[in-house]
């Protein structure tokens, strides 16, 4: 029966699409420009993937093999086929009436997207409901190996480990506005806080920051600041100087000139240690867990610096961020999959009670779906306040959920701006968007 995982996280896919085209329609309707391209992205994954792949195995596997082994399904059969045969018609005219929104008013197309989108999370709650419960009744196990065969053979453009070139604004897209995580085991990632912290609340403020490897100038008068409550994107290219900055913040590094005000307090001589204890935890690039201690002691050893007394709560906070560690709470740390080792990681930051997060290239070595989870948990920490400095090589991604960015280029601060402003520069999103 490994279809019906299969086609169950397809309908997680393609309801996440769904849950990403309503918000973007919701701004349509508040004002904004009709993003023309994103919507052609959507509508040629479900084309390409949904109306040519998913739906025809669906007919000629599924349905056909519970039709031949019961007769109860005739109705409901016939109403998921229909809905099928109607989807690429139905594309099409999303697909005109895109052409009209983008001359004018967008009304009627955001009208039509909602309908459609509603149709589609009936159709998948059909499925989920009535369908699969009773293919697992009456199917054979004969019948789960041809359908399993069938469904095997899945090369999602978007979702798929190789996702199309073409699907990367979409992905990402998705990534950043979808609210429910699926796979990995960590939470809904919640509502975000509208709005920008007050400017007067600084959190964190670094002057002329410098540093160096031997010879070699790392770090050039890095400026810039953090307020409380914020969400910063730190993005460059490999070697820009991301990970430099960040171990130089907590101290990791050493600073060869500059000054670091963190709440208030000089602490550019303190120790990493004493700034960890000040409220400065980072989830470092690639995870670095303890891989032969249970993932219970890794949790412990972010809190070292904590009241015994109140460590035992604070796992019990983790594990309801991230359910999946609980269930494998006394297996050792390397067996953990990339993507739970990397919610191991931040859950172990989290332990230190940090004012401020720093997360190190979170989506480093993960396939696209993992990916997508680490956004989601970043999303989620950010929902509930949490201050946090993003370094990411995956520019996209992490614009679109920080309320500001930082663009570093070989140790240099380039360009800043809000994350809506940095996606829609030219300079950005050619060198780093590849768009």
């Amino acid at each position: 029966m490994q279809a019906i995982q299969i086609i169950q996280e397809e309908h997680s896919k393609l309801w996440r699409v769904a849950i990403t085209v309503n918000i973007v329609a919701d701004e349509l309707d508040a004002g904004s420009p009709v993003p023309t391209p994103f919507f052609n992205a959507v509508f040629d994954y479900i084309e390409g993937f949904v109306d040519q792949a998913h739906h025809p195995k669906e007919d000629d596997f599924l349905f056909r093999l519970v039709r031949l082994r019961t007769d109860r399904a005739e109705s409901l059969l016939a109403q998921l086929e229909e809905n099928h045969q109607q989807g690429p018609d139905t594309l099409q005219a999303l697909r005109s009436s895109l052409a009209r929104a983008s001359q004018g008013d967008c009304s009627a197309f955001t009208q039509a997207v909602r309908v459609y989108t509603q149709a589609l999370k009936d159709h998948i709650r059909l499925e989920e409901r009535e369908l699969l419960p009773l293919a697992r009744e009456v199917l054979l196990p004969e019948d789960w190996l041809e359908i399993d065969r069938a469904f095997l053979d899945n090369k999602d453009p978007l979702f798929g480990e190789q996702a199309s070139e073409q699907y990367r604004e979409l992905y990402h897209r998705i990534v950043a506005l979808a609210p429910e995580s699926v796979g990995l085991g960590a939470q809904s990632a919640g509502q975000l806080k509208p709005g920008v912290p007050s400017k007067s609340d600084v959190l964190l403020a670094i002057k002329g920051m410098d540093s160096h490897y031997g010879r070699i100038q790392a770090l050039k008068g890095i400026t810039l600041e953090v307020r409380r409550g914020e969400t910063v994107a730190l993005v460059g290219a490999n070697g820009a100087g991301k990970t430099t900055f960040l171990r130089t913040l907590s101290g990791v590094q050493p600073m060869s000139a500059g000054r670091i005000y963190f709440d208030g307090t000089d602490i550019s001589k303190l120790r990493s240690d004493l700034r960890m204890r000040s409220g400065i935890c980072q989830s470092p690039e690639g995870r670095q867990v303890f891989g032969p201690l249970s993932i219970e002691d890794n949790l412990r050893l972010g809190a070292y610096t904590q009241p015994k007394t109140q460590v035992e709560g604070d796992m019990e906070k983790v594990f309801g961020m991230f359910p999946i560690l609980k269930e494998k709470r006394k297996l050792p740390a390397g067996t953990l999959s990339g993507g739970q080792q990397q919610m191991l990681a931040i859950g172990r930051a989290l332990m230190g009670r940090p004012k401020l997060l720093l997360l190190d290239e979170p989506s480093m070595g993960l396939a696209p779906l993992l990916v997508e989870e680490v956004f989601n948990v970043v999303k989620m920490l950010k929902s509930q306040g949490m201050t946090i400095i993003l370094a990411e090589q995956n520019a996209f991604a992490a614009l679109a959920i920080a309320d500001r960015g930082y663009v570093l280029e070989t140790g240099n601060i380039t360009l800043t701006g809000t994350g809506k402003e940095l996606i829609s520069n030219e300079q950005v999103r050619a060198a780093y968007l590849g768009m």
